[in-house]
């Protein structure tokens, strides 16, 4: 097995975003773990690949491509009955970071195993096809992503001569989340055990469920924060009546260009960016993120609502476009971009060097084939307005990937992949499944025990996948707890025989 090496994570430059929003279908730019971009040293271990085929379920395709994976292998001796444990990568560049660091890490210490990370087919260098285009991107889901998994697991199994008392534990976060859980459903001669963190395991044409976490996870700051963004959303759409107020809005939100009214789809972006600010914050509340770079990661909860709860700034349309700068200072942008067209422009682009390959392109596809996910503003109680329906997220599907990508489509996705899985239903054994109560996201997922076997780890006060990251001196006594929880039940089930 390779040896690490040392190297030097440099601060990066990431390509210019033009038209694509910093928080795009509950996805910030680079993924949900985002690639590092600190001065520091770091212990990484080199890259590796195996051959993959295509289409796992096609024999008569031969075509084969490779993946890129790492390895970790400091704590780990040969010939020992340890076990491996599987980091599996998701909807962006996998991340070498995360070999060195995090909190299974720390359990992979403790317990003496291997550690390996498997690149998402599609995402960061794991390239299958020639380019992106919609024909190329067939091959994208989570189906084949698990036989991508199954594959590499008996590739490192027969490679290294490991045995059956080597058990395997998934790890995965967010979508690769659901990987793990599905990993164990679909393969569980191959994996032991799995923690499926902020997993959104159901699929779901509506998720406006999402902006109702978003609103309850504001209002632990107080009651102001959710009336001033009402407050000022009812002044936006005042002042888009008029052209004057059309003028005030292009100013005091740092808008790219001045907004055409006429243009539906650019004043539902336009609410949607707007409420994407609050969402991406919330989303990864102290989440302890800065350790790979990560950006805007001391702007919280908090942060925004005393913005919002400011009354030394009179108007509440004016303290929620405090709340734009602030955003837009963060992630280095000039302006607001609400673009309609310019988005879908980006998003239509096939070729690996363009700006959607970073994984936009990909996920927003997989959103429109098998998941949905998408986050509109169907909820009557919410704040953000009604601008954005689910019908706007669909009609992103269409204009970027061809008309037959419509509701119909979309909807047979997503009642294939529950029927495939099983959704809320899913029926597994040795699974664990973390959630944060601030975290949107765990409206999908599981959040009560499904059986003694499939235990649910609910979190009061944390965010998107908080409980993988490295430990900080800020961390709530809950999130210490459920850490401890998590190797706990690990070492159970690595007692545990088939």
């Amino acid at each position: 097995m390779a040896a690490l090496r040392l190297i030097f994570i440099l601060v990066v430059f990431l390509p210019i975003y033009t038209g694509l929003p910093v928080f795009l279908r509950g996805r910030p730019r680079g993924g949900m773990l985002g690639r590092p971009a600190i001065s520091e040293k770091f212990t990484l271990p080199p890259a590796q690949y195996v051959t993959q085929r295509l289409d796992h379920f096609n024999d008569a395709d031969t075509r084969t491509w490779k993946q890129r994976y790492f390895v970790n292998d400091t704590f780990y001796q040969p010939g020992t009955n340890h076990s491996v444990f599987l980091m599996i990568g998701g909807e962006g560049t996998a991340d070498p970071i995360w070999m060195v660091t995090g909190q299974w890490i720390k359990y992979a210490q403790k317990l003496g195993a291997l550690c390996l990370q498997l690149e998402h087919r599609f995402y960061g260098e794991s390239h299958p096809t020639e380019n992106i285009s919609t024909d190329s991107l067939q091959y994208l889901n989570s189906e084949q992503a698990l036989a991508d998994l199954a594959y590499f697991r008996d590739y490192i199994h027969t490679s290294l001569k490991l045995t059956s008392k080597n058990k395997w534990i998934s790890f995965g976060g967010s979508y690769p989340g659901s990987l793990s859980a599905w990993f164990r459903l679909k393969y569980p001669h191959l994996v032991h055990g799995a923690v499926a963190t902020s997993a959104p395991v159901q699929a779901v044409l509506d998720f406006q469920e999402y902006l109702g976490v978003v609103k309850q996870s504001l209002d632990t700051a107080g009651p102001n924060c959710n009336a001033g963004i009402r407050n000022a959303t009812t002044m936006i759409e005042s002042m888009l009546a008029t052209p004057g107020g059309v003028s005030k809005i292009t100013s005091k939100f740092k808008l790219c260009q001045s907004i055409d009214v006429s243009k539906t789809n650019d004043v539902a972006n336009l609410f949607s960016t707007l409420a994407g600010n609050f969402e991406g914050v919330v989303q990864y509340n102290k989440d302890n993120r800065a350790f790979e770079g990560a950006k805007a990661t001391n702007i919280t909860i908090e942060t925004l609502c005393d913005i919002m709860g400011n009354e030394s700034i009179p108007l509440a349309v004016d303290r929620y476009a405090a709340v734009n700068a602030l955003i837009l200072n963060a992630y280095g942008e000039k302006c607001l971009d609400f673009s309609y067209t310019g988005m879908i422009k980006e998003l239509q682009q096939t070729d690996w060097n363009s700006s959607a390959s970073e994984g936009g392109r990909q996920w927003m596809y997989q959103t429109c084939t098998e998941f949905g996910f998408f986050q509109s503003s169907g909820l009557a109680l919410q704040p953000f307005g009604d601008h954005f329906p689910v019908n706007f997220s669909i009609q992103q599907c269409i204009d970027i990937y061809g008309s037959r990508f419509n509701k119909d489509l979309i909807n047979k996705g997503i009642a294939r992949t529950n029927t495939n899985y099983g959704g809320l239903g899913l029926k597994v054994t040795r699974v664990l499944f973390p959630n944060g109560s601030i975290d949107p996201w765990h409206a999908l997922g599981v959040i009560k025990d499904l059986s003694p076997e499939a235990e649910a780890l609910y979190i009061k006060g944390t965010a998107h996948c908080a409980n993988m990251y490295p430990d900080s001196n800020n961390d709530p006594v809950q999130l210490i707890f459920a850490r401890g929880v998590i190797i706990l039940k690990i070492q159970q089930w690595l007692l545990e025989d088939e």
